[in-house]
């Protein structure tokens, strides 16, 4: 019987894992809409239950916008390299949406997640007002 519980303990806590590596986002600007995936870690947990909120971002060096959270979120494990569509978490407060590729410094970042879309909508100067939200059923791309 102790057997049969835990296992089902064990099941229901790595089916509980797999949807939060599933969950979706949108993220919507006057210049378009993508949709993107949390990645599996206490930082995207953290911002998925902020969520909706609205970000005021700006471009930086021509490869990604860049948009301060109102308090940080968890750490978890960082990168250095990046592509297109990582959204990202730089230091413990400002969210990034890589539009090319590269590398930052250390301590690197900690993904949030990937954009399933054409992040290329970022790709012009300026700032740009934009909204996160979890993604509706029916709208995941």
């Amino acid at each position: 019987m102790r057997r049969t519980v835990l296992a089902a303990a064990g099941l229901a806590l790595v089916s509980m894992g797999r949807a939060m590596a599933q969950e979706r986002i949108q993220i919507v600007s006057p210049w378009g809409e993508v949709t993107a995936t949390l990645a599996d870690n206490a930082a995207a947990r953290a911002f998925a239950r902020r969520l909706p909120m609205t970000i005021q971002m700006r471009d930086h060096l021509r490869q990604e916008k860049t948009g301060i959270l109102s308090s940080p979120l968890p750490q978890a494990q960082r990168q250095v390299d990046f592509k297109p569509g990582t959204l990202g978490l730089w230091g413990s407060d400002e969210v990034v949406i890589y539009y090319r590729g590269g590398r930052v410094p250390q301590p690197g970042i900690v993904v949030l997640g990937k954009v399933a879309g054409d992040v290329s909508i970022f790709d012009r100067p300026g700032p740009v007002l934009v909204q996160v939200r979890q993604a509706q059923a029916s709208t995941a791309k």
